[in-house]
């Protein structure tokens, strides 16, 4: 295991109306208030969704995801971390759980997760860590500490 430290920033309370992008308006928030690393919490409703519930084999890389696409509207509890990558990039990786009925996924939802009547969230800027998401041979841009 490696970690960084850093302290509690300023906390954003975000609340998205109909049809806004999760990811993007996320992401595009962070680059605007020059958000570094944070950690977000997000609940309500989305739609137009996929979510990956593993990968499709363990062993294989590049990593290719299973998805499981939904349309109508769920209900969203997730928690995720937001770090800036080598283009200096704010990227969110999150993971929820997402339902309807007797309907549940859990797992990494994609980009394309829409907000669905309300959707809201906070995010807790992290100041001080030293830390980026970096491409590696899984294909993802996963979490390095730097020092």
């Amino acid at each position: 295991m490696n970690y960084t430290s850093g302290t509690a920033g300023r906390v954003f309370v975000l609340r998205f109306e109909e049809d806004d992008p999760v990811y993007k308006s996320i992401e595009d928030l962070c680059e605007k208030e020059s958000v570094e690393a944070g950690v977000i919490w997000v609940i309500g409703g989305v739609k137009n969704g996929g979510v990956v519930v593993g990968p499709r084999d363990d062993s294989e890389r590049p990593l290719n995801p299973e998805v499981e696409k939904f349309t109508e509207a769920h209900e969203i509890i997730g928690t995720g971390t937001i770090f800036r990558n080598e283009e200096n990039k704010p990227v969110l990786h999150m993971h929820a759980g997402a339902g309807r009925g007797k309907h549940q996924l859990i797992g990494c939802p994609r980009k394309g997760l829409q907000c669905w009547l309300v959707t809201e969230a906070v995010l807790m800027e992290i100041k001080g860590a030293d830390a980026r998401r970096v491409k590696d041979g899984s294909g993802a841009e996963l979490l390095k500490i730097l020092s």
